[in-house]
């Protein structure tokens, strides 16, 4: 939410390029918050202050190009880049991590690159750890562009969608919250004042039954009380 109202404060413009510089930068093998960037991004556009075809056009970009431009890096570089980005990078490019990303690759060859747009780890690894491992670039460009595509407007749209559903409804509960609750307060008033009123005449029944009992006594004048204490 603080990237979402840091975001919204920047002309629409200044978001689509933020939204492909980090991505493309967090492509290229360095560790940036892209996928929060778009889906601060998308959620920014459900409220209107972007459009979601452009938030969606700039991450596509960005993903396609920085993958590409690491692919590149990680193709001249070879392994000793990795291992010097994990040095760099341990807690997200380090030994073990490399190590999950080439089985990866290892077993579901090219298409690790589509589905690692979809995971932190490999959107990050995908690009520089093809060029390393002499992955054909036309295979990679092919599922580096589809993955990109797909996570990029899937993405956007998905968040852009659930967020304009969301306003919708929070815009209509609010007036029906406001007659729920105008209604519970017309309804607990009516039950604190009937519970009062039951209070009340539960305490004055009993002062009533004592006083006509009093009377009762007093008004027995054919009551001998001589011939009482005889009969006792």
């Amino acid at each position: 939410m603080d990237v979402q109202h840091w975001l919204s404060a920047l002309p629409p413009g200044v978001v689509y390029l933020l939204v492909a510089g980090v991505i493309g930068v967090e492509s290229m093998g360095v560790p940036l918050p892209g996928e929060i960037v778009l889906v601060s991004s998308a959620l920014l556009a459900a409220t209107g202050v972007v459009e979601p075809e452009w938030v969606a056009s700039a991450a596509a970009f960005g993903a396609i190009v920085g993958d590409s431009v690491g692919y590149a890096v990680g193709r001249r570089g070879g392994r000793p880049l990795l291992a010097r980005l994990g040095r760099r990078f341990p807690k997200h490019l380090g030994p073990a991590q490399l190590a999950r990303a080439e089985q990866s690759f290892a077993r579901h060859g090219v298409w690790a690159v589509f589905f690692g747009r979809f995971v932190a780890l490999l959107r990050i690894l995908a690009g520089p750890l093809a060029g390393a491992l002499h992955v054909p670039y036309r295979r990679f460009l092919l599922a580096n562009a589809a993955g990109g595509l797909v996570w990029a407007f899937g993405t956007t749209y998905l968040l852009y969608t659930v967020g304009r559903a969301a306003e919708h409804w929070l815009k209509d509960i609010s007036w029906a919250g406001l007659v729920l609750a105008v209604l519970a307060g017309l309804a607990s008033t009516w039950w604190l004042r009937r519970r009062a009123h039951r209070v009340e005449a539960a305490e004055v029944a009993p002062g009533m039954e004592a006083a006509s009992g009093g009377q009762s006594a007093a008004v027995a004048p054919d009551v001998d009380p001589v011939r009482a204490g005889n009969e006792h």
